[in-house]
């Protein structure tokens, strides 16, 4: 499996041509504490489907 070097501008080429809303995408689902939020709040949803804070919280908006 290659892994990109973080910390070399080569591994970040393909961000030029990111949208606003396509950089905060990336950047948020790299956040440990965003993943772990999102599958605790999967999981309630499927176990009992209600609205919740989650988008909210993390500033998400969702097409209706």
């Amino acid at each position: 499996m290659p892994v990109n070097d973080w910390r070399s501008p080569a591994a970040y080429g393909h961000s030029k041509h990111f949208t606003a809303a396509g950089f905060a995408w990336e950047y948020l689902r790299r956040n440990a504490d965003y993943r772990q939020d999102f599958r605790a709040t999967a999981k309630v949803r499927r176990e009992k489907p209600k609205p919740d804070a989650f988008p909210r919280r993390w500033g998400l908006r969702f097409p209706a």
